[in-house]
């Protein structure tokens, strides 16, 4: 399996390629990793160092893999934060280039927005961006309940209105939509709840809410929902083995109480979980 990652990069911590590649790599994918930015660590800590690229870096890699041949072999594309709209627009640029060589390699947009209690974080633009022309494109979609939110137009109160906006979501592109960090009237306390959607059909799984803060995780579930929905075919298969990594990895994580996802500690969490979630229709 190859994949095309185009996302941020920090040289201290897991967030963006820095959380998504070793995983991939772990299970056995060639991941062919763009970097979008160069930073020295993760935005949560008010303060970093470092560059945003600039578009045309990002269509010059593309380009450059083209030359070699190799774009018909990439079985899929995954990208994650945007610096900036210029970088969304290379991004479906590859996108496009990727599925023109390979009709059914697929494009897994993670539309990173914001989240509950932040409110919007990424330059103005952006999200206008991810919403009018990434995921009208997109393959898979992987918001969180607050980018669902903002994409659709609705608060997500309950399951019902979870479902009808992962619907709405879909009728706009993705056919298949991954809702992470969901919390809605019936969730119960100490609980957190992840929805998948394809097809018609809709999958819930619930895991336990963890005490702890770290960026990093979303990135990393996206990737391992797309890894395991391009083996699998499904999208409930996917949720299950993407969700009980992710929360073998923080539960490591909150144990050694980190403030970065134990990404390259915890791996065997990544082939091997230590507790299994299953997905519940719904």
């Amino acid at each position: 399996m190859n994949i095309l990652s185009i996302q941020s990069w920090v040289a201290y911590g897991h967030v963006g390629n820095a959380s998504a590649v070793f995983p991939l790599q772990r299970l056995g994918a060639e991941v062919w990793a763009i970097n979008t930015v160069q930073f020295s660590n993760h935005t949560g800590y008010g303060s970093w160092r470092g560059q945003v690229f600039p578009a045309s870096l990002i269509r010059d890699c593309v380009g450059g893999i083209e030359e070699r041949g190799a774009l018909p072999r990439c079985d899929a594309v995954l990208s994650g934060y945007m610096g900036d709209a210029e970088i969304g627009e290379a991004i479906l640029d590859a996108a496009n280039r990727v599925r023109a060589a390979n009709a059914k390699a697929v494009w897994c947009c993670d539309p990173v927005i914001g989240d509950v209690g932040r409110g919007v974080f990424v330059r103005p633009g952006i999200p206008e961006f991810f919403r009018d022309r990434a995921l009208p494109a997109a393959d898979i979609a992987t918001p969180n309940q607050f980018e669902l939110e903002w994409l659709t137009g609705g608060l997500v109160a309950d399951l019902a209105a979870a479902k009808a906006a992962a619907a709405r979501l879909q009728a706009a592109g993705p056919r298949c939509v991954l809702v992470t960090s969901l919390h809605v009237e019936d969730t119960p306390a100490g609980s957190v709840e992840l929805l998948a959607a394809e097809a018609g059909g809709f999958w819930r799984l619930r895991t336990p809410m963890l005490r702890l803060s770290v960026n990093g995780a979303g990135d990393a579930i996206a990737a391992l929902f797309l890894f395991h929905r391009l083996r699998s075919g499904g999208a409930a298969e996917a949720l299950s083995a993407a969700a009980s990594s992710i929360y073998g990895v923080l539960r490591r994580t909150e144990a050694a109480g980190s403030r970065e996802i134990l990404t390259v500690a915890a791996q065997e969490e990544f082939v091997a979980p230590s507790e299994t979630f299953r997905a519940e229709p719904c």
